[in-house]
């Protein structure tokens, strides 16, 4: 039971960011369209796979770390900028939701090598 307690505490921490932003999100009042708009907008960056799997791994794990939407998010806040918030909140929600799916970074292996598990 033990081995397996670290990806249930990532996929736990994925939920956990999930809520977290989208309750963050209604709160604020900002609406569904945005939400629904941009909710898949991270994987996108699955087309940098075209250029090979360096580069697929490279694309994907910058757009799914927590470092850019919580900068955006915080640039958001410093500058007043409702549209920044927004924005770094789907996009954490999005995060979360492939960590509790069990969706992780890439190596630049194969698509399916994550560092949560292997795909």
């Amino acid at each position: 039971m033990l081995e397996h307690l670290p990806r249930r505490l990532l996929h736990l921490e994925g939920l956990a960011v999930l809520t977290g932003a989208i309750v963050l999100y209604f709160d604020a009042s900002y609406g569904w369209l945005l939400l629904l708009v941009l909710f898949l907008a991270p994987d996108l960056s699955m087309i940098g796979y075209l250029g090979g799997p360096r580069v697929g791994a490279f694309a994907y794990d910058v757009v799914h770390t927590y470092a850019l939407p919580i900068a955006l998010g915080v640039a958001g806040v410093l500058g007043d900028s409702s549209l920044a918030m927004q924005i770094a909140l789907i996009w954490a929600a999005h995060i979360g939701l492939d960590r509790l799916l069990g969706y992780g970074l890439k190596y630049p292996t194969a698509f399916r090598d994550t560092h949560l598990q292997r795909v």
